[in-house]
């Protein structure tokens, strides 16, 4: 038997060391491979259950989202419906409203046109007679020369020369006594009128407030006026164009505007919903918009019912408006149409003490402080619009002009302007007319002294007339005329920057010279 070589034994067993090891390898491999592909398995099924498991909660947020986007769609739409149903309504009114002044314009236009007429033909029979009447003169004087045996220039030189001597003496002797017979009269007379005025009109006046409180049934129905996440009073504030403060104050709210008939609305309507206790947006729209029309037409029932109780006749329908108006507006706590009123009562009474028209005198008193109705939307002193709304309306020259001249904003055509400022003056200031107290009305004629005095050259200043006027003595040795005039002017403006008052105050400098000398 032949010998196998040693290097054959290491090759087989390093042939079967190799086998062996990858059997072993391919063993390990198989199971690994099982393992990693159930880990794989596991994995795919947790991964594709918490897809499903997003997906799920991805759709429930989404629907949710828009649910919320669509009741915000619809509430924003209900919104903005409802803001555009009342602008409807506020155009429909207006247009209205244009409708009416476009045919009292038409009707207008109609009798100016008549008007137009008749004065054309009237001017062509006055041009007709202007030329028979030259005709005649013509022929007179022709006949007068030929009787009189000069020219008529020549007669009517001496004649002017003659009667202007003796207008010349005689004039200067009427002016003479004139002079001292007014000034022993004038002022009793002015004393008389204006007390005899004041004497017959006596009102009281009643102290209007600048906020409105409404009392509350309890303090549970606060929360309800405020409504959940504030929607009830913030639609109330935005429906009103108020204020509405809900503080501690137990039982009552407070209503605050600028406007009074806003805040007039908005305390009634707030009234309403308080007693029928539906409050919510909808409900507060609805009577905030009949208060609202029902305070407009309460408003042109006073308006024309003051026009009524003072006698005036052929006022403008637009103007009940306004003058209803007044009776929401205040100065000082004085209500403007109970002065309005007393104005014009005073005014018609002074009127009568001088002789002229009564009836027009309380008509120029009763509208001079219709701009107070509308300055709060138009620019410009109370006096000039209130003049504009007279002119627009179809009032007289005279009224416009003591309308707008009450305060001296235009220059004064008539006497009515005077005595409107006159009795606008006593209705403003005599005692009681507005809410002050006495302190406060002496500390204001204090005040003015202690200003006035304040001045080099100074020597006396007094408070008279309720404070409308103050007086100022100086040393004629240390202020001019020129300094005195300037004086008057830094005393007005050093008032006008410190105090508050109401209506104006007139400054008069007094500078006099005196000389003394003794006979021994």
């Amino acid at each position: 038997m032949p010998q196998v070589p040693a290097y054959a034994y290491v090759i087989a067993a390093a042939v079967l060391f190799f086998l062996l090891g990858w059997t072993a390898f391919r063993i390990r491999y198989e199971k690994l491979h099982g393992q990693a592909g159930q880990a794989r398995q596991k994995m795919l099924e947790d991964a594709n259950k918490n897809a499903s498991d997003l997906l799920k909660t991805a759709k429930l947020e989404a629907k949710e989202e828009f649910y919320q986007a669509r009741t915000r769609f619809d509430q924003e739409t209900d919104r903005i419906r409802t803001e555009s149903t009342r602008r409807q309504e506020t155009l429909d009114f207006r247009e209205d409203n244009l409708s009416k002044k476009v045919a009292f314009i038409d009707q207008k236009e109609s009798r100016l046109d008549q008007l137009d007429e008749n004065l054309r033909t009237r001017q062509e029979e006055m041009d007709r007679d202007r030329q028979n009447l030259s005709a005649l003169l013509v022929e007179q004087n022709t006949k007068l020369e030929q009787v009189a045996g000069m020219s008529a220039d020549h007669a009517r030189q001496e004649l002017m020369e003659n009667m202007v001597g003796a207008a010349r003496l005689a004039a200067s002797k009427s002016i003479q006594l004139v002079r001292e017979e007014t000034e022993r009269s004038s002022r009793r007379e002015a004393i008389k009128i204006l007390s005899l005025a004041i004497q017959r009109y006596a009102s009281e006046h009643v102290a209007e407030r600048t906020i409105s409180v409404v009392d509350l049934p309890s303090d549970e129905m606060k929360g309800r006026i405020i409504g959940r996440e504030g929607r009830n009073i913030r639609a109330f504030e935005m429906a009103t164009g108020v204020d509405l403060i809900i503080d501690d104050t137990p039982g009552a709210v407070i209503v605050s505007g600028f406007d009074p008939v806003r805040r007039e609305v908005a305390r009634q309507a707030l009234e309403i919903l308080i007693h029928d206790g539906r409050i919510h947006p909808g409900r507060i729209e609805e009577i905030v918009d009949k208060t609202g029309k029902e305070m407009h037409e309460k408003i042109l029932e006073t308006g024309e019912q003051a026009c009524i109780d003072l006698g005036l006749q052929n006022v403008n329908p637009e103007l009940y408006y306004y003058v209803g108006r007044l009776n929401y507006r205040t100065s000082y706590g004085q209500n403007l149409l109970k002065h309005s009123s007393e104005v014009a009562a005073v005014a018609g009474v002074v009127a009568g003490e001088l002789g002229l028209d009564q009836r027009l005198a309380r008509r120029c008193g009763f509208f001079h402080d219709l701009g107070k109705a509308a300055d709060h939307e138009v620019e410009g002193p109370h006096a000039l619009i209130g003049a504009r709304l007279c002119k627009k309306y179809g009032e007289n020259d005279t009224v416009i002009n003591a309308v707008g001249g009450h305060h001296q904003d235009v220059e004064a055509t008539s006497p009515y302007t005077f005595i409107t400022a006159a009795a606008d003056a006593v209705s403003a200031s005599r005692p009681g007319a507005r809410r002050e107290s006495v302190e406060t009305y002496v500390q204001r004629l204090e005040n003015l002294e202690e200003i006035a005095d304040s001045f080099d050259g100074v020597e006396k200043s007094y408070a008279i007339q309720a404070g409308r006027e103050v007086r100022v003595l100086v040393n004629h040795n240390k202020v001019s005329d020129a300094d005195a005039a300037m004086l008057a002017e830094e005393v007005s403006r050093r008032i006008e920057g410190e105090l508050e008052y109401p209506g104006q105050i007139k400054i008069m400098v007094i500078r006099e010279t005196r000389a003394t000398s003794y006979a021994k």
